[in-house]
């Protein structure tokens, strides 16, 4: 027997075993480098914006933010802008306003997005096919074609200014329904029986041998839902009025207002502020994410 060039001994006629990859096992060199240099572009069309508005919110009071002047890197790296935002409005409150909806939004859509799916992946009952067809054409019709409409009726509940009125609206979505109900479609039918057939009634089922392979649609629906609360601004600049009431968003856009002097940078670190949660929450639950997009396109 021939020694491999790991010291270990083979047979005549076998394959040698490779410890390094080759080129050819990624593709050909050209083909590499166009992918990566795509990749590198998509990059940089993402993280780029967020990437520029980090530095020019660390850029002191002489430097340049726009104009041919302006440079990238930050000469001289300060957190002045950070705390004249903290300094000259309540970012605690706004904070505070934003995580309350996002939570109440969050406990109604998984409450009602998961019972509505459930049903909808169950066969036999009728109006199934009537809820599909509607929930599909909601899903139609934009934001803007029903706001006046939505705002009257909030008014008329005595909810305008009210952190009730911003919350009412993402109750449920159409979109975390239909992801449910392909989460709840995957599961097979032949479990369901077999735990029928040991006694487990409607609810059980629902609780043990639904909700458990549903995990990952889950955390989508609350991933999305939680991105969706959060980053709202048009809704929440209709309805509320008191500044003890706004949301993270939309009191931070006070910042553009020439009543606190405009200073591009603490623009800059308003943003980075209301965007750096949502960086948080992906990074952290990124890895379930994927996993419950791919459960949900299973089957719909």
């Amino acid at each position: 027997m021939a020694p491999t060039t790991s010291g270990a001994p083979t047979t005549p006629g076998a394959p040698r075993r490779r410890f390094l990859p080759r080129w050819r096992d990624y593709g050909r060199p050209r083909e590499l480098v166009v992918r990566y240099l795509l990749l590198l572009f998509v990059l940089a069309i993402t993280i780029g914006p967020l990437l520029w508005q980090l530095l020019a919110s660390l850029k002191g009071v002489g430097e340049d933010v726009f104009g041919s002047n302006a440079s990238l890197i930050p000469h001289h790296p300060t957190l002045r802008a950070y705390r004249e935002v903290f300094d000259q409005v309540p970012v605690g409150t706004y904070i505070r306003n934003s995580v309350m909806i996002a939570l109440l939004s969050i406990a109604s859509q998984l409450a009602f997005s998961t019972l509505a799916g459930y049903m909808l992946s169950k066969p036999g009952w009728k109006g199934k096919k009537a809820v599909w067809v509607l929930l599909l054409a909601s899903m139609m019709f934009p934001f803007e074609s029903i706001m006046v409409s939505l705002f009257l009726s909030i008014r008329d509940l005595g909810l305008v200014d009210h952190l009730a009125g911003v919350w009412l609206p993402g109750f449920i979505g159409a979109i975390n329904v239909l992801i449910m109900r392909a989460a709840f479609l995957a599961v097979p039918r032949e479990i369901e029986d077999a735990a029928m057939l040991d006694g487990a009634g409607e609810w059980k089922r629902f609780r043990y041998l639904y909700l458990p392979s549903a995990y990952g649609a889950i955390l989508v629906v609350t991933i999305n839902t939680f991105i969706s609360a959060w980053d709202d601004f048009l809704w929440p600049l209709i309805v509320l009025r008191s500044e003890e009431h706004f949301t993270l968003t939309l009191g931070l856009a006070r910042l553009q207002t020439s009543s606190f002097g405009y200073d591009q940078r603490m623009v800059m670190a308003g943003s980075v502020i209301s965007v750096v949660p949502v960086l948080v929450l992906f990074v952290i639950t990124q890895r379930w994410f994927y996993r419950g997009v791919a459960a949900g396109a299973v089957k719909i």
